[in-house]
């Protein structure tokens, strides 16, 4: 198995303030992945705001570096990679953010987005091929070129603008897209259309995801494998059908239990797993974050770091509940989510 890109026991650590009064703010907590190469996957990360998702894709875009830890493109550390290399893991590794507009300068026309990228890498032997290649990924997200083209930011709506983010990371041929919740912010109607066209560049391009949500309903139906992350730390992990349909940590219930169901006898916030409150003096330097709310806390939750255990073959929690199952190496966990994306690439081409 080839390690395309991989994340090793990485942290990142934030510090603010001065004259001796710093504080400092963990994000990411010794979290490891790795995205394979040879077997394209959707790699979902889900997790309330403040979880340490947008963090995570800062540091798989090398847009920061991490406190802790190694990350690897191609077996190469990041931080020791010359120029040349830096340029092929720009264009190998794209990114699609939350806000469509954000990414616009208003005073350009949106070709402007489309075709440098196009040009700084020298993609398409003149500007006449360039157009070309834009025009088609163009209509791969389901937009014409015709009714694109020549125009401004503000004169296309959100959906648009966001298809064209699409667009523009697939005319540049990427082995992997990370897309930070591309999708929260354009009308409900456009979802399908985005992430079907995400879904088209994974299996017909072999292009690798990782999808960063809030929203696990969107997961359930573009992931292969999840993380589940709390305050910075994977509280559970495997088979994105496993994880949603049987959530096993009090958090993962949580968040599952908030998905918004069309019957008005059913009740949000029943599940009885975990407490309302979400107080910062309940974080514990050591042990599990998610104690302070939790209903089956137990005192070792609070002293000591929780270790993954293995439930079954695709799905590993972190949390004291199942210390009976055996507990993982963290060097084992990233590689148990490839053979589960894997095992269901398998399973869908009916080998």
């Amino acid at each position: 198995m080839t390690a395309l890109l991989e994340a090793r026991n990485i942290s990142k650590v934030y510090t603010a303030g001065s004259f001796g009064k710093k504080t400092s703010n963990t994000a990411l907590d010794r979290m490891s992945l790795l995205i394979d190469e040879e077997n394209p996957s959707v790699t979902v990360v889900a997790g309330e705001s403040g979880s340490g998702k947008t963090t995570l894709a800062h540091l798989l875009l090398g847009v920061i570096e991490p406190t802790a830890g190694q990350l690897l493109y191609r077996g190469k550390d990041m931080s020791e990679m010359n120029a040349d290399e830096h340029r092929v893991f720009r264009r190998e590794v794209q990114a699609i953010f939350q806000d469509p507009f954000e990414a616009y300068n208003p005073f350009h026309k949106v070709d402007r987005v489309l075709i440098k990228p196009l040009r700084n890498f020298g993609i398409g032997g003149s500007d006449r091929e360039r157009r070309q290649i834009i025009a088609e990924a163009l209509e791969a997200v389901g937009l014409h070129p015709e009714d694109t083209l020549g125009r401004y930011p503000h004169q296309l709506s959100g959906g648009q603008r966001q298809r064209i983010m699409v667009a523009r990371a697939m005319a540049l041929k990427p082995r992997i897209i990370i897309a930070d919740e591309p999708v929260s912010m354009v009308d409900a109607s456009l979802r399908a259309t985005i992430l079907e066209s995400l879904l088209r560049l994974n299996k017909e391009l072999g292009i690798s995801l990782v999808y960063i949500t809030h929203d696990l309903t969107t997961a359930y139906q573009v992931g292969d494998n999840i993380l589940v992350l709390y305050r910075g730390d994977v509280t559970e992990l495997g088979d994105v059908d496993k994880v949603i349909k049987d959530p096993k940590h009090p958090y993962t219930h949580l968040l599952v239990d908030s998905i918004p169901i069309a019957n008005p006898s059913h009740r949000w916030g029943k599940v009885g797993d975990v407490l309302a409150t979400d107080d910062e003096n309940d974080i514990v330097s050591d042990g599990c974050k998610f104690v302070g709310r939790c209903v089956h806390a137990m005192p070792i939750c609070s002293t000591q770091r929780v270790p993954t255990y293995r439930t079954d073959a695709h799905r590993g929690v972190a949390c004291y509940l199942y210390q009976e199952s055996p507990a993982m190496k963290p060097e084992d966990l990233p590689h148990m989510m490839s053979e589960v994306a894997l095992h269901n690439r398998s399973n869908q081409n009916g080998e």
